[in-house]
């Protein structure tokens, strides 16, 4: 099973992501100041990323006061700081926003007590977290390993295939300790790089890419879209310029198109000043590698496919295939609307099942290595599309579980493997529906539940998988009230990244 080499980023709170670091310095020398000693920078170890319980402890130690009494002035001190002197992070809202968009699960880890982390999360946007973990919510906190692991287990991801952001070193020794990549920004106090861990002055500049870079340094990559425009997009204002957006935010190198409306293709790749490649009035591949080939056929219909093969900057050279196929009948309205058994459901595939195989066939015909070739060196394949069919690898969350749909069953047959369900082997748990972020209700005015399906697909045979996420921006509204969305399309579109080293293909 392949997963991404970012599965979750973990963000340290005070000093990482607000400036509250030095509102604990300031609310724990306003107390010592009380008692009558004076913070120096010997102090640092003993307040800067510790729970208000072990700094109270430490002072009391050392002046003589009530611990408890301590811990409660210290409470009320940075609570107070927090309300009225709250400032981000620069960098750490435009890295979260970032995150979200990608889909890349992040979680609050943090030393202080909820009631502090709950008046940072209202700042910052809850929406922004999946987790977060306070010291109230672990026996031990930081330096241990607890509070990493805890937000771990509740992503249910690999702490090596998460980036820790941290600015003290009592947080970088907790995330270590709980085995993440660590990418430190000092607050106050400096920090050394060591194995494993990264140092910056500033979350600015920090992207989503660049923390994957982090868990896997190594070995260039391919990051491919797979994209139903939605009648090019014309049902949305200004939907050329946010179409470009999209792209240029995920920092795809490959996008295959579908529903072009004849010229998507060529304005989209001249306006970012890539190759494309035009195939009938519907499909469309525009890539920032070149293109060395043009597969299929150049006039095909409204449904079938087109490819092209693309040299990389690291010399791979792969062959990337965009698919449509025929909507009618939709088995996902059949099986909800209309009850049909499982015997007809199937049956009703016919169609798309031929303009599958049409496409596998002219997969096998232009690429050198394929199944039954002999003598050449094998091409990896990627085939994106809208297939218009769920996928036989989900139906334990679909509604009909006993349905083999066998539009994926012959892509796997041929040997393609499905990326997102490589990245997300648990369809409960990710269901990743492409179909559709604006239809909540049918179009046919009853007020029936649209049912959402996964019908996009980025397929591949030959490469490694490193991530694939599914991707809509902003919050769309629902049909017919689409006209302003930010998302130009009625359809998510589907980004996988692939390693492209040698020893990487499957």
């Amino acid at each position: 099973m392949s997963r991404s080499p970012l599965q979750a980023a973990l963000f340290d709170m005070d000093g990482t992501l607000v400036d509250t670091e030095r509102l604990w310095w300031d609310a724990v020398a306003e107390v010592a100041a009380g008692l009558g000693r004076a913070l120096s920078e010997a102090d640092q170890p003993d307040v800067l990323g510790r729970p208000v319980e072990h700094t109270a402890a430490w002072l009391a130690a050392r002046t003589g006061a009530d611990g408890d009494a301590l811990s409660a002035g210290l409470h009320r001190e940075f609570a107070d700081r927090v309300r009225t002197g709250i400032v981000p992070r620069p960098g750490a809202l435009e890295l979260l926003r970032a995150l979200a968009r990608e889909g890349v699960p992040t979680a609050l880890v943090t030393a202080s007590p909820r009631a502090v982390a709950d008046t940072v999360l209202d700042v910052l946007g809850r929406d922004l977290f999946a987790v977060s973990v306070t010291a109230d919510d672990t026996e031990h906190t930081k330096p241990a390993p607890d509070p990493y692991l805890a937000a771990c287990r509740a992503l249910g991801v690999d702490p090596a295939a998460c980036v820790a952001v941290e600015d003290t070193r009592t947080g970088v020794t907790s995330a270590e300790a709980a085995g993440c990549v660590v990418l430190a920004v000092p607050s106050l106090a400096p920090i050394e790089e060591a194995p494993g861990r990264t140092v910056r002055e500033s979350l600015e500049g920090v992207t989503p890419a660049s923390l994957r870079r982090l868990v896997a340094p190594d070995g260039p990559a391919l990051r491919v879209m797979t994209w139903n425009l939605w009648f090019g997009g014309t049902k949305v204002r200004d939907h050329r310029a946010k179409q470009l957006k999209v792209i240029t935010e995920t920092g795809v190198d490959v996008v295959g198109l579908q529903e072009t409306y004849g010229t998507a293709a060529q304005e989209l790749a001249e306006a970012l000043g890539w190759h494309h490649h035009r195939a009938g009035d519907n499909l469309g591949i525009i890539s920032r590698h070149p293109i060395t080939a043009r597969l299929g056929d150049p006039d095909v219909g409204f449904y079938g496919a087109a490819g092209v093969r693309i040299r990389t900057d690291a010399g791979t050279e792969v062959d990337v295939w965009t698919v449509h196929l025929d909507y009618t009948p939709y088995g996902p309205y059949e099986a909800a609307f209309d009850g049909l058994p499982t015997a007809e459901l199937i049956a009703h595939e016919e169609v798309r099942l031929a303009q599958l195989r049409d496409c596998l066939r002219r997969i096998d015909d232009t690429a050198p290595g394929a199944p039954g070739a002999s003598g050449a060196t094998a091409v990896p394949v990627v085939l994106v599309g809208d297939f218009n069919s769920p996928s036989h690898l989900d139906r334990p969350h679909l509604d009909r579980p006993d349905v083999d749909w066998p539009v994926t069953r012959a892509a796997e047959a041929s040997g393609l493997r499905d990326s997102y369900r490589e990245a997300h082997p648990d369809p409960v748990r990710e269901p990743g529906h492409t179909w559709s972020p604006v239809h909540v209700e049918h179009e046919d005015g009853s007020g029936r539940p649209e049912p959402q399906d996964r019908i996009d697909f980025v397929l591949h045979r030959g490469l490694a998988v490193l991530d694939s996420r599914t991707h809509v921006s902003g919050t769309p509204r629902p049909w017919p009230d689409v006209e302003d969305n930010d998302w130009p399309s009625d359809h998510a579109a589907v980004i996988t990244t692939f390693a492209l080293e040698p020893g990487a293909r499957e």
